[in-house]
């Protein structure tokens, strides 16, 4: 099967971004996102205006994927689309559009786990990346969740270590939101964090037991220690930003790091690989690669476009499986909580 030319159409659709990618045989042939911009004036992802916005864009974005990849539809061997985790009334627009158009062309149907994928990005054929070897050690880091998970091959993955609260991308928007920065707010802290200084201001690590994560406590004691400092100097915030975002980002990244030592030492596991939206942040891949010289980890950083949700994630976990003839039913629905 794995001699002849074997095309995927990957769509995604989880949250509020649409995309859609083509590949032939692991290598990516294009790369279409569409980013819905309104739900910055809301300070968050409206899972409605997603919805809506997803049903405008799917047609143009698929279309768009094709002709970039320079070929038709009928070229396809099969479709993969995001089935969850996610905004349900996202995932159906994905669903049923790549349910339709395999259903159309008459071609298999592949359904693909979200954060899985995020994992699988590693094994897009990119020149200058590295593809982690198995067992490794994956973080998964978003605005929706936060996973440590061993990896002992393509399709067999074990969680060893979640937030029991918020995301660490929720840790970013709600300090933001704090600090009255906009929506997203993780891209600004990490701007700013690079010209401030990361131990202007303490704040306390939440401790959790075992490989879990909490934030939700963090967020409430950076909230406190503002209302305090503004209490006192009305222009705190103005005249430290760029501290705060340092010290903010620095306490967020020593959580994450804390945590992937105690996993390699608990597994004995030293190839070390990122993915998620997050992990984009400068900061985060700086300690990462930091990693390499304090604690003999290899690591794997993801290039930049395969990080964010993108259709590109979707597509080589659906030509992985389209190699082990794993293919899904027609009757197939998504779901919200879906797990690895």
């Amino acid at each position: 099967m794995s001699s002849q030319n074997i095309y995927i159409l990957g769509i995604e659709s989880s949250c509020d971004d649409t995309a859609a990618s083509v590949m032939l045989n692991g290598k990516i042939l294009s790369n279409v996102v569409a980013s819905q911009k309104i739900h910055i004036e809301y300070g968050g992802v409206v899972p409605e205006l997603a919805s809506r916005a997803h049903q405008q864009n799917i047609v143009p974005v698929v279309d768009q994927a094709l002709k970039k990849a320079n070929i038709d539809k009928s070229q396809l061997s099969a479709i993969a689309f995001t089935r969850g985790p996610g905004l349900m009334g996202s995932l159906l627009v994905g669903t049923s559009f790549a349910k339709s158009l395999a259903y159309g062309l008459g071609i298999p149907l592949i359904d693909v786990n979200h954060m899985s994928a995020h994992i699988l990005a590693h094994f897009i054929d990119e020149e200058g990346f590295n593809k982690p070897p198995f067992p490794f050690l994956a973080m998964t880091i978003s605005g929706g969740h936060t996973q440590i998970v061993k990896v002992n091959h393509y399709f067999d993955m074990e969680v060893i270590g979640e937030t029991i609260d918020d995301a660490v991308g929720e840790a970013f928007d709600k300090s933001g939101k704090i600090l009255g920065l906009g929506y997203p707010a993780g891209p600004e802290i990490d701007k700013r964090a690079q010209i401030g200084n990361p131990k202007a201001f303490k704040f306390t690590k939440p401790k959790v037991d075992g490989l879990n994560f909490s934030f939700s406590g963090l967020k409430t004691a950076i909230l406190y220690f503002i209302q305090k400092e503004t209490k006192e100097n009305p222009n705190f915030i103005e005249d430290n930003l760029n501290d705060i975002c340092a010290s903010i980002q620095y306490t967020i990244i020593g959580i994450l790091i804390d945590k992937l030592k105690i996993a390699s030492k608990q597994t004995g596991i030293k190839h070390i690989a990122i993915g998620g939206g997050v992990s984009a942040n400068s900061g985060i891949r700086k300690a990462l690669k930091d990693g390499e010289a304090k604690f003999g980890w290899t690591t794997y950083v993801p290039k930049f476009e395969f990080t964010t949700d993108n259709a590109a994630m979707i597509a080589i976990v659906g030509y992985l499986k389209y190699l082990e003839g794993d293919f899904a039913e027609q009757n197939v629905i998504a779901s919200a909580r879906l797990k690895i």
